[in-house]
């Protein structure tokens, strides 16, 4: 396992907390020992907090620091911050019910920027060392195996992924498994001129687009727990080079997430 201190060297981050104000296919080899962790940092363009914690998960996504884990990176603008006279453009009142979503299991009012690692812990988006302690903890994690295939784009612009969920190695008493899929851009940045963060020029890394349930996994103990083909809408104003298609398969009570894939579109 790599060190700690080694991965903070390269991940040094601030750990500055804002509260809420009102007003082509990429896959790894067969015999790879990393499990994919899905993390996810809800943020805003009108927070000064939140650029140390975008940065972090910049890092953490392209880096891939952590022995064991696959890092699948998730940015949500949550909108609670569009005030003062900015409005975040990738902002989406989704994201903010998906965080409040969150608090509901962990007890605590939406703040940004939060990061919350396979749906089961959550602090200070900007924290390298808590980032790096729970991606590790969530890679030892049994995982569903998922697969996601990319399929030929139809005449209208939809693109075609096929998707499979393997045998459930984990459920909760009482829970569904949820099978997701989320569209996110790379390379998205901004040059703002109001609010906390103006004369800054923010950029992004894997900014959520959309994201939709396709399906539910049984737990029968078949070898497929689920299997769809589903079409996806590209907005034309996407760069289809930046684009990664991601499925995870998360509890619904619980939120924790068992299973994740992600796939590059390339045009």
């Amino acid at each position: 396992m790599r060190k700690l201190g080694a991965v903070l060297t390269l991940l040094s981050a601030s750990t500055i907390v804002s509260p809420v104000r009102t007003g082509s296919a990429q896959t790894l080899p067969a015999n790879s020992t990393r499990k994919p962790v899905v993390i996810e940092l809800f943020t805003s363009e009108g927070c000064s907090s939140c650029p140390p914690a975008d940065s972090l998960l910049q890092k953490l996504e392209q880096q891939q620091p952590v022995a064991g884990a696959e890092i699948i990176a998730l940015e949500e603008h949550v909108d609670y911050w569009n005030h003062d006279g900015w409005i975040d453009p990738y902002s989406s009142a989704e994201w903010t019910q998906r965080q409040v979503n969150y608090g509901s299991v962990f007890k605590n009012e939406p703040y940004t920027p939060e990061l919350v690692i396979d749906g089961q812990s959550n602090f200070v988006g900007n924290n390298a060392q808590e980032a790096v302690l729970e991606i590790e903890k969530a890679a030892h994690a049994e995982k569903a195996d998922i697969t996601i295939s990319p399929e030929p784009a139809d005449s209208k612009g939809s693109h075609h992924f096929k998707v499979s969920v393997g045998k459930l190695m984990q459920s909760t008493v009482g829970d569904v498994a949820e099978v997701w899929l989320a569209v996110t851009e790379n390379g998205l940045h901004s040059s703002v001129s109001k609010g906390e963060n103006a004369g800054r020029q923010l950029t992004h890394i894997a900014t959520l687009h959309s994201l939709k349930k396709i399906g539910v996994a049984n737990s029968n103990g078949s070898p497929a727990s689920f299997q769809t083909s589903t079409a996806v809408k590209f907005n034309p104003n996407w760069n289809p080079e930046e684009i990664r298609v991601t499925v995870f398969l998360q509890e619904k009570k619980s939120r924790k997430i068992i299973g994740a894939a992600s796939t590059a579109i390339k045009s």
